[in-house]
């Protein structure tokens, strides 16, 4: 089986994070997929950004959703590079995208864009959100899903029991807190496993020895020590 490396929010580890260059950068590091994360401008844009506010990641200030796409264009998003929108990100790359969401509005608007450039095979819908997660596969039959969990819960089984209402291909699971027994019980039940975020070699060593079906990373080194077998 094909073990996955996820670039994280492209190679953020060494470029800016989410922006074009840092995709460009993981794709030609052989990341074999690109995960990024949308937000809705105030005008209704799909643009690529993590946080609910610019000032960490841009030299701006305020929400993302009180700012135009015109106004957020303007802001530097880190050596020069800035906020792109979706449509670009797709047409930078050749890579298959993960692309994370966390409110439902802007998993509308996902949801017609994927539709409309018939996507579905090119990209996933990521989200810690259950609901987020069910209304992109009412909206869009077939689109892949994975469900991000912070903790591994104490009963296992429940994530598995989440991932299947929502109809979730995949777990992606916080390499520092997994547990064998959520993976085995996820691989039963015929769902693939991701670790996040895995930047150092003995986290590399957990995912393989844990049977992980791939990471999630900053770091495009991540790429070539992942070859080892261990």
């Amino acid at each position: 089986m094909t073990f996955l490396t996820i670039g994280h929010r492209g190679v953020m580890g060494v470029e800016p994070e989410n922006t074009l260059r840092s995709f460009v950068r993981a794709e030609r590091s052989g990341m074999d997929v690109i995960a990024l994360d949308l937000r809705l401008s105030k005008d209704g844009a799909l643009v690529v950004l993590h946080d609910a506010e610019v000032h960490r990641t841009t030299d701006g200030s305020g929400a993302v959703a009180d700012l135009t796409l015109a106004e957020l264009r303007e802001l530097d998003a880190g050596d020069g590079q800035h906020v792109p929108v979706l449509e670009e990100a797709l047409d930078a790359v050749r890579a298959p995208l993960q692309v994370s969401v966390r409110d439902q509005g802007t998993a509308g608007v996902l949801a017609e864009l994927l539709l409309s450039r018939d996507l579905t095979g090119r990209v996933e819908v990521a989200s810690f959100d259950d609901a987020v997660l069910g209304e992109v596969a009412r909206l869009v039959p077939g689109v892949r899903t994975s469900l991000y969990a912070d903790r591994p819960e104490a009963a296992s089984g429940t994530l598995v029991d989440r991932a299947r209402t929502v109809r979730a291909g995949t777990l992606a699971l916080n390499i520092r807190r997994i547990s064998l027994e959520a993976v085995e019980e996820a691989h039963a039940a015929g769902l693939r496993v991701t670790g996040w975020t895995v930047n150092t070699l003995e986290q590399l060593r957990l995912a393989r020895a844990l049977e992980l079906d791939g990471v999630v990373t900053d770091f495009p080194e991540i790429r070539s020590t992942g070859r080892f077998t261990a």
